[in-house]
């Protein structure tokens, strides 16, 4: 009996060993920014979710200069790859600020990179953007690279093979994620006259990036190029889509204009975000834009609309 029981035992770890020599693992497909098949996708031909001044966060309908309703950790969590926020000097620190720290102060921009990292330290996998205005035309070499660098994001900033990058130049997500280098800074004043090759990773905006009109007030979405600069033709660049509607107090020049809360449900809906980037795809060479900017993006459908200008049915 004994015997037998060896047997069988001995026979069962054969079978085990067995198997196990004929297991082999599959490789799960990586994820790059939630898709498997955007590892494979130049970051020239993706688009991204963007939030408009994403350091102006309040849920007080009575804070007439926010822009968000839900802090940046909160924004990153639903799926914003973009960040946009406007730099000035407060108190002998960067600040980021709406028009004025009198207006709106946002804190230092140093613990905004902080939290940004936070997140990024734990999500590997996905590419981001920051496009930073700076219209106190402040030092890149020696305000906003020092920030960068106290944060810790610059080690994971990208910086191009070429000073000028064309749309059809950069590398894949998967190849940014692979390298570590998987933030991408533009900036719209200044970058262009650094004269620190450390800072070489903040890159001028209006060089690779257009925008059309900004603080739009046409729910049609009218689109044309309205910031730019050479040397590359627009078509070349890479574009940003203004889709965050205001409402013109005093519709006299420019106006006052105040983020268009009442309407947010229909200008983030999937309807309207495609609208407007078919508005703009022949201004593109009828591609998608790379970055779709909206105010509240906890309100609409934000994600799915970017989902699908990427290709996906689904906000998965």
């Amino acid at each position: 009996m004994h015997f037998a029981l060896r047997l069988a035992a001995f026979a069962a770890l054969l079978l085990t060993s067995y198997s196990d020599a004929l297991f082999i693992p599959v490789k799960r497909d990586m994820l790059c920014n939630g898709h498997a098949a955007l590892c494979d996708r130049k970051y020239g031909n993706t688009t991204f979710l963007g939030s408009h001044d994403s350091f102006a966060v309040s849920t007080s309908v009575f804070a007439l200069a926010r822009t968000q309703e839900v802090d940046v950790p909160s924004q990153l969590r639903r799926g914003v790859r973009m960040l946009q926020a406007q730099g000035h000097m407060n108190g002998g620190k960067l600040h980021f600020c709406h028009n004025t720290c009198g207006l709106y102060d946002g804190g230092t921009v140093e613990q905004y990179l902080k939290d940004v990292k936070y997140f990024l330290d734990r999500h590997p996998n996905e590419v981001l953007t920051f496009i930073f205005t700076n219209p106190e035309n402040l030092s890149v070499d020696k305000v906003w690279k020092p920030v960068f660098d106290s944060s810790g994001i610059t080690n994971l900033t990208y910086v191009p093979p070429q000073p000028v990058m064309s749309r059809g130049d950069w590398p894949t997500l998967g190849e940014m994620i692979a390298s570590g280098k998987r933030v991408v800074v533009f900036l719209d004043k200044g970058a262009e006259n650094k004269t620190d090759p450390s800072s070489a990773f903040i890159l001028p905006q209006f060089q690779m990036v257009w925008e059309d009109p900004y603080d739009p007030t046409d729910p049609k979405w009218p689109c044309k190029v309205d910031r730019s600069a050479g040397p590359l033709a627009p078509s070349q660049q890479l574009n940003l889509m203004n889709h965050n509607l205001n409402v013109n107090l005093i519709p006299v020049g420019r106006g006052v204009r105040l983020p268009d809360r009442l309407s947010s449900p229909r200008t983030n809906g999937i309807r309207s975000i495609l609208k407007h980037a078919h508005n703009c795809a022949p201004l593109v060479e009828d591609r998608s834009p790379n970055f779709v900017m909206l105010d509240y993006v906890n309100v609409g459908q934000g994600l799915e609309a970017v989902n699908r200008l990427n290709g996906f049915a689904f906000n998965s």
